[in-house]
């Protein structure tokens, strides 16, 4: 993709977002090309700050945009944390002493991606099983945390087989064990532009959600930007039979349309809808023209906001040579405005925002993952209301 410039679509698109002069943008993208990590800039999240009320539930006079009994963070994360040998090392490792670490930081919540640690961790390597469950199960309630949600099992097949529907009901169990509101997947409905396709993903995921209702579990897919791209439903067709160009309406903005309220629910990720927002901004319409509509995240969940009970918290600091407009970094260093996106949705007693840094671990150094966390925490925890 073109280097955003001062004249460039893309880089206006991003810049509105941002809400800044086209001055500050360009000085802006000179200054975090010198440095993963800076200090905030262009109306990002607060600075770095300890929370002096982490973990007690005080709310400053309302203006606490993330209660702290809400403030969470997905263990993908720390991953190499949970999964390094507690035989070979004085950091925390496996799944119980990572809980204790991340409850010493405040989090009270955290969301699942799958079930394995080392194998000489307590419990052995594998908890994906109703006695594992219980045994997570009392480890969260010693540190005070609550599992909200799980990047598990999704049947791969439709109509079901026997063992994947048998595999997803093991999940659920483990999940009304481990306590959770929610489980989910890590993946998107489909990764096909068809509505075609949509519309088969969701009968497969009305039917998933309503199995999982009735064990009184909110079932969740995850976004990556792909998701909020343009649905292909019209227009001339290619050599296939399938449709090339389209109404503009966004792949899951449709599924939103089609799926059952009651029983299907999203996780945005937050970052990956920035993304979308940088990389879908025009489309063809069926007439053939091109035309503008910018992805607003924040409306989108507005718009639908029982339908968003989790988000994913991770940052970025703009790249314009990537193709995604964004590197990854820890949360609240980069440019995504949180006090923004936060304050426009709401019902922040609802929402259960989850602290993620896909490239928090580290070849080198192995504590940074949980550092990352802790910083993650620490700038979860600041954010609160502007005032006027």
């Amino acid at each position: 993709m073109t280097a955003f410039n001062d004249e460039s679509a893309a880089g206006d698109v991003l810049r509105r977002t941002l809400g800044i002069n086209r001055r500050r943008f360009l000085s802006t993208c000179t200054a975090v090309a010198t440095a993963a990590i800076a200090a905030p800039v262009l109306g990002a999240s607060p600075a770095l700050a300890q929370d002096p009320d982490r973990g007690h539930g005080h709310d400053h006079g309302g203006d606490v945009l993330v209660p702290a009994n809400k403030r969470g963070i997905i263990l993908y994360t720390v991953r190499d944390a949970t999964g390094r040998d507690p035989l070979a090392t004085d950091l925390p490792s496996g799944f119980r002493e990572v809980f204790k670490q991340l409850s010493r930081f405040g989090y009270r919540q955290v969301e699942f991606a799958g079930y394995g640690q080392h194998a000489n961790a307590p419990g052995g390597a594998s908890l994906e099983s109703v006695q594992g469950a219980k045994l997570l199960r009392s480890w969260l309630d010693e540190y005070g945390l609550r599992a909200q949600g799980n990047h598990g099992f999704i049947p791969p097949s439709w109509p079901f087989t026997t063992a994947d529907l048998d595999t997803f009901k093991k999940h659920l169990e483990i999940a009304n064990i481990l306590g959770m509101a929610h489980m989910g997947t890590g993946g998107d409905p489909t990764g096909s532009a068809y509505r075609t396709d949509w519309d088969v993903a969701a009968d497969k995921w009305n039917a998933l959600g309503e199995i999982a209702r009735r064990e009184g579990i909110k079932l969740y897919t995850h976004n990556h930007d792909a998701a909020y791209g343009f649905l292909l439903d019209g227009g001339p067709l290619d050599a296939q039979g399938n449709p090339t160009r389209s109404s503009g309406i966004r792949k899951l903005e449709y599924f939103l349309k089609i799926t059952d309220p009651k029983v299907v629910w999203l996780e945005m990720d937050i970052f990956w809808a920035h993304v979308a927002q940088y990389k879908f901004h025009t489309y063809t319409a069926h007439d053939g023209s091109t035309r503008e509509k910018v992805f607003d995240p924040a409306g989108l969940v507005v718009r639908n906001n029982k339908r968003y009970p989790l988000f994913h918290a991770k940052d970025g600091v703009v790249n314009t040579t990537n193709g995604m407009g964004y590197d990854m970094v820890p949360f609240g260093t980069g440019v995504i405005d949180y006090t923004t996106f936060f304050s426009r949705v709401g019902a922040r007693n609802y929402h259960n925002p989850m602290v993620e840094q896909d490239n928090a671990p580290s070849a080198t150094d192995p504590g940074q993952s949980l550092t990352h966390a802790k910083i993650g925490y620490d700038n979860l925890a600041a954010l609160r209301k502007r005032r006027h």
